[in-house]
């Protein structure tokens, strides 16, 4: 059994759909199970109106409304050959558009948009994408049928990213899924949402579709998990920064994590958590290039003589350093600094810190770095005076380049190679931190630098 998922640009437009509907019907043999995102552009544009209904914009929600109808009868209208079958599919999504309609009724008369107001709107594309998948692929004589996650996948009830009840949600799974996959029927699952015990629609948060994929492979012990996705796979670097970036042919679990953290286009780690828990290998498929092997992400990194994997970028960031004589030997600095910064919610992206304890910095998103400065200097307003620290300063308009690969672990120069490329492209470095694990070495560079940064080191270690 293989447990697909296809993304929003997968099922963007109607010649997607067809290769959707082609390349299951190509996998019928290995049983799949499909899991599928609404179209793209379709769940920004559902919030966005969700906005526009508060605002009491009718106008502008009833285009949008009108915009999302066409778009989506377009598919039946235009792809489905079986008359019942276009007409069933036509009366149900018109139906989910009179509900979606009262709903944005609702609130516009509340003038109240609540996080749970928000998951039952975004639910509606991965419902509508959905309902037209199966519809298609039994166009194409694939015994389908369409299966709303809600229906077994269990959460709490923390609207906007929900925590999934594993022990319901895998007993549900396997119930409800395995007899159909057994009767040769091919699921076709909605990403993204899921249910309270109560039946009120959650979302599953940033990534919420592969997820979902990822939880519904794990559940069913499927042999592999496809993300399908509009790349080849996960590259050395990017390829917009890079000239000779290559595809990797495999890469662990810790690679992808440390990769997707810094910014590469991989699944999120969260994606991973059920696959790693199973040891399912998740590989990322291409649905614009189907015979592409595309990459595997396993337990072994499969280095095959590759010490450095990926070179990846973070940008729009600022460093904000603290530093003062008053702060060498004084317990619970660091504390204060990031008990602070976690009370106004500020993701700490990368710490350095100096062995003498005159000076921590650290790197925070451009977007969050005056509430960041304006929290640490009510914090340390006392130090400040009593000149304890002696400033806290900002450097904006900065990225962090990350190092990856299970094989610099115990590889001896790996550091020193690396920084000797950058100094040889001309480039200064802001700060520099590295994990015990040896996994990962990052570092801080002006964003201006960082496409010749990136490149000078794709080079030294010969990744193209």
């Amino acid at each position: 059994m293989i447990t697909m998922k296809f993304g929003g640009t997968s099922v963007g437009d109607l010649q997607r759909l067809q290769d959707v509907a082609s390349i299951v019907h190509n996998f019928l043999p290995q049983h799949p199970v499909v899991v599928a995102s609404a179209m793209s552009g379709v769940t920004n544009l559902l919030l966005e109106t969700a906005q526009h209904a508060v605002h009491r914009d009718a106008e502008i929600v009833k285009k949008n409304i009108e915009t999302l109808k066409e778009k989506h009868l377009n598919v039946a209208n235009t792809l489905l050959k079986d008359a019942a079958r276009h007409r069933e599919l036509i009366n149900t999504q018109t139906a989910l558009f009179d509900d979606l309609t009262n709903l944005y009724r609702g609130v516009s008369l509340l003038k109240e948009l609540s996080a749970r107001s928000l998951d039952a709107i975004a639910s509606y594309g991965e419902i509508l994408s959905c309902l037209q998948i199966a519809a298609l692929l039994k166009d194409y004589d694939v015994p389908a049928e369409f299966i709303d996650a809600r229906t077994f996948i269990r959460t709490d009830r923390h609207f906007g990213e929900a925590a999934v009840d594993f022990a319901v949600t895998n007993n549900n799974s396997r119930a409800l899924l395995l007899p159909k996959v057994e009767q040769g029927i091919v699921p076709v699952i909605t990403g993204f949402i899921a249910s309270t015990d109560d039946c009120i629609t959650t979302t599953l948060g940033r990534s919420g579709s592969d997820y979902t994929g990822s939880i519904i492979g794990a559940a069913l012990d499927s042999e592999e998990i496809w993300i399908w996705t509009d790349v080849d796979g996960v590259m050395t670097a990017d390829p917009r920064y890079v000239s000779g970036a290559k595809v990797l042919p495999e890469i662990s679990y810790r690679e992808a994590a440390e990769m997707s953290y810094f910014g590469a286009k991989v699944i999120h780690p969260k994606t991973m958590m059920p696959a790693i828990e199973k040891n399912i290998p998740i590989r990322i498929k291409n649905t614009f290039n189907p015979p592409h092997l595309g990459t595997l992400i396993s337990k072994k990194s499969g280095n095959a003589g590759s010490v450095v994997k990926n070179i990846t970028s973070i940008d729009y960031l600022s460093v904000i350093s603290i530093e003062g004589n008053g702060m060498m030997g004084v317990p619970g600095i660091s504390a204060r600094i990031f008990s602070a910064l976690a009370r106004i919610g500020v993701n700490v992206m990368m710490i350095s810190q100096a062995s003498s304890e005159h000076n921590v910095c650290f790197v925070v998103p451009d977007k969050d770095c005056e509430k960041a400065l304006s929290v640490l200097r009510s914090e340390f307003d006392i130090d400040l005076v009593r000149k304890l620290i002696d400033d806290i300063t900002v450097q904006r308009h900065v990225s962090i380049v990350a190092v990856v690969g299970e094989g610099m672990k115990g590889t001896r120069g790996i550091a020193g190679k690396t920084f000797t490329a950058v100094a040889d492209a001309g480039v200064n470095l802001v700060a520099i931190a590295q994990g015990s694990s040896e996994l990962n070495i990052s570092f801080v560079v002006d964003e201006a630098d960082v496409k010749k940064t990136v490149q000078a080191i794709h080079d030294v270690f010969h990744l193209n």
